[in-house]
């Protein structure tokens, strides 16, 4: 069964709302964080299949930079947030105006820093999805991991078990300038989270 059966135009429309006022309240709190403006694009969401998720990425042996965090509560999955190398040291120097160390991996500070970026995205994105199902879904602590992506999302496959068939992603677009530095949100639920979240926007989980 096929999650693209099950969602109508118009629910696809709710998803972009959430994605869209996610990304405005992600923006407001990463202006309060870095003292300054930060602008970001409407962002595109799509409903993927597991196996895209990689394609997406650039394959899964494309090198990247993720934070990975659990979902939990009545809707729980797991979340990535993930940006190539460069989108990273970009969004850390343009956006955030951090002086970048120079080499091929970033300092402490400046992991710490994406991730605390990774770590307001997505509290803003779930709050929002949460906001629009009436389901309780809230972030555990983010890590971050530089590696392959496979390597990535299989540990999450790893510490918590078989993820769902299903993500939702919300490609992510900072704006500087003349220039874009882009992310990709990725939240998978687990197998019995999605017909949840289905039945919250009012749409039946099995074939009308």
């Amino acid at each position: 069964m096929e999650l693209f059966k099950h969602f109508k135009d118009f629910k696809m429309d709710v998803l972009k709302e959430v994605g869209n006022i996610g990304a405005g309240n992600a923006a407001t709190a990463l202006s309060q964080l870095l003292n300054k403006p930060i602008d970001m694009a409407v962002p595109k969401v799509q409903l993927l299949s597991f196996e895209e998720i990689t394609e997406k990425v650039g394959g899964a042996e494309n090198l990247v930079y993720a934070v990975f965090l659990r979902v939990e509560g009545e809707a729980p999955g797991n979340l990535f947030f993930i940006l190539t190398p460069e989108a990273a040291m970009s969004l850390l120097s343009r956006v955030a105006g951090i002086e970048i160390s120079g080499g091929e991996e970033l300092s402490e500070m400046e992991l710490s820093a994406l991730n605390e970026i990774g770590n307001i995205l997505a509290g803003s994105y779930l709050s929002s999805l949460a906001d629009f199902t009436s389901l309780s879904m809230y972030p555990t602590v983010p890590a971050l991991a530089m590696d392959m992506a496979g390597a990535i999302l299989g540990y999450g496959l790893l510490q918590f078990g078989q993820m769902g068939d299903d993500a939702l992603l919300i490609d992510t677009t900072f704006l500087e300038g003349q220039d874009e530095i882009e992310g990709q949100f990725f939240l998978i639920p687990d197998p019995e989270s999605f017909p949840k979240i289905f039945k919250s926007l009012g749409v039946p989980f099995e074939d009308d």
